[in-house]
């Protein structure tokens, strides 16, 4: 099993989310868990236009709809979860607002590695 953690931004979604939204992610979470980095489609796929060349999407359907969370592993090998959000009829736009968001939580887990926080 792999280690992952999240960022209180994804924290803050994952809990404004309804029951069965929340069923669906956390499933996702776990199979994260269970397969790590090497997780590939149709649940992860790569994230192009990222600072961080690793950065990868959790793919997860519920309802119909598709959410997309944001995630890389650091050099310890752990998997943070950087934020989420639902993709509906908005791709190009979501990946332009999400990315950045998920390369700053990133880069901030891994200024706080490097300060040993």
């Amino acid at each position: 099993m792999w280690n992952i953690k999240t960022t209180h931004r994804f924290d803050d979604w994952y809990h404004s989310l309804g029951d069965a939204d929340r069923e669906n992610v956390l499933a996702a979470i776990l199979v994260l868990k269970e397969k790590g980095p090497m997780l590939s489609r149709p649940h992860a796929d790569s994230v192009y236009g990222s600072e961080h060349s690793n950065m990868k999407e959790l793919r997860v359907q519920s309802k119909g709809r598709p959410i997309r969370a944001f995630f890389a592993f650091d050099p310890s090998r752990t998997g943070i979860i950087l934020c989420a959000g639902e993709k509906s009829g908005k791709d190009k736009r979501f990946y332009d607002e999400m990315i950045p968001v998920a390369d700053r939580e990133f880069t901030a887990h891994l200024e706080e590695l490097k300060g040993g926080n």
